[in-house]
């Protein structure tokens, strides 16, 4: 399932959130010990309830690096603590689609709309990748509910460039 593209506004919205730099080979298995580590510092701090979870790419580089993050949206800014921080995905006007299954399509249907409707998102080159203001992809489906990931179903969202 791949819902048509759109853009939307979008508020600000607080989370806490592990950010790390991994390759992107193997970078799925670092992503999955960090959700459980994230899923248990949430429960700890009484916020189950919130949410969702989230993978947001701050700098892509499919050969490199890719700089990530795994976090929490919450109702209202939080305090971290050494390992998990707090942080804000900016409010404005989002390329958005949600999707299940299959992660490969939804991220080539969002990215060839983008391109067929000449969206600017708001991206620059870094001499690490492809850095991105906002992108993620939010993890809508509870976990607690349903324990497969090829059942979920999952909002992927890039900021469009605010002088778009």
């Amino acid at each position: 399932m791949i819902t048509e593209p759109k853009i939307s506004l979008f508020s600000e919205r607080p989370y806490v959130g592990i950010r790390v730099k991994t390759p992107f080979k193997g970078m799925f298995a670092v992503v999955d010990k960090l959700l459980k580590e994230l899923r248990a510092w949430v429960k700890l701090h009484g916020i189950a309830d919130e949410g969702p979870f989230f993978l947001r790419y701050h700098v892509i580089d499919m050969e490199g690096m890719m700089d990530i993050e795994v976090g929490f949206m919450v109702g209202n800014p939080r305090k971290g603590d050494d390992r998990v921080q707090p942080g804000v995905l900016p409010a404005g006007r989002y390329a958005h689609l949600t999707y299940s299954r299959y992660a490969l399509r939804g991220n080539k249907a969002l990215i060839g709309w983008i391109q067929q409707n000449n969206v600017k998102v708001d991206r620059w080159d870094d001499e690490e990748g492809d850095a991105f203001a906002c992108r993620y992809e939010a993890y809508l489906t509870d976990y607690r509910v349903e324990p497969r990931k090829s059942a979920w179903e999952i909002e992927l969202a890039i900021k469009v460039a605010d002088d778009a």
